[in-house]
């Protein structure tokens, strides 16, 4: 949702000088982003740990249809956030194929992320609200008069639905540590297979 070409940081690194640790942010490469690099650092923030692959998955279902991620766009695109010191990445073997690529946030990265949600959040959440209102509005028009007042009670079943799931789905003030159970390496929540070992679905939450 975050709309503009770019997102501009540089009132927020020098907030964030101010409050924090100054040198974390000297090897910035740049204080602007696009909005689909922020929405690629939010993902992976929320997945702690991210191979390419798996970003792009968790990208389509946050898409949902709308856009499809595509390996010539976004593998650049991870290759120069961590050139501008945004991300970090490591190299882990598999037993289900060969090395693999592991991205996560560096401590700017995720210092800024944390800042720039922090400051806008709300705002965000009314833009939210006037795009379903304005979409529940053209889509209830869409049809002829006589069943609009069925499709309006159609869509607030729809958004009480949505919210309650966006409820249960609102992590615990903390973030849980994910783990493979096989394993226990340490691995984003998002990933199928862990990327150590190759078990299935092999990720649990560290009490």
């Amino acid at each position: 949702m975050w709309l503009g070409k770019f997102l501009d940081f540089e009132d927020d690194i020098k907030d964030l000088r101010s409050k924090i640790k100054k040198e974390i942010f000297n090897n910035l490469g740049k204080s602007k982003l696009t909005p689909l690099e922020f929405t690629i650092i939010e993902t992976i923030f929320n997945s702690q740990l991210l191979s390419g692959y798996d970003l792009m998955k968790n990208l389509n279902l946050h898409f949902a249809g709308t856009w499809e991620a595509r390996s010539g766009t976004i593998y650049p695109i991870l290759r120069k956030l961590e050139r501008d010191g945004f991300l970090k990445s490591k190299k882990v073997r598999s037993q289900i194929g060969p090395l693999r690529k592991i991205y996560s946030l560096t401590e700017p990265g995720e210092e800024l992320l944390k800042y720039k949600v922090n400051k806008n959040y709300k705002d965000q959440l009314k833009f939210i609200e006037n795009m379903l209102v304005e979409l529940s509005s053209i889509y209830i028009t869409s049809f002829p008069v006589k069943k609009q007042k069925k499709k309006v009670e159609e869509i607030r079943e729809i958004l009480k639905e949505m919210f309650g799931a966006i409820l249960n789905k609102i992590p615990p003030a903390s973030r849980p540590q994910m783990r493979c159970y096989e394993c226990g390496f340490e691995i984003g929540k998002e990933i199928s297979n862990c990327t150590n070992c190759g078990a299935t679905l092999a990720i649990k939450a560290e009490n």
